[in-house]
């Protein structure tokens, strides 16, 4: 099960440098590219916000 960044994300980049398959692209919101993601959640332990879910 890939993860996902939902509405509460603040674009801060927090996630972005810490996913080892570089799967997270910047934007109004960051977005994590589902096939690519490895379910591995080092995106969710740095979120302050807590967008980084798993799907």
């Amino acid at each position: 099960m890939a993860y996902v960044i939902n509405d509460a994300c603040i674009a801060c980049g927090a996630c972005k440098p810490e996913c080892p398959v570089d799967c997270i692209s910047e934007g109004a919101i960051y977005e994590i590219d589902e096939n690519a993601c490895i379910d591995c959640g080092s995106c969710a332990g740095v979120c302050p916000t807590g967008a980084a879910q798993p799907e």
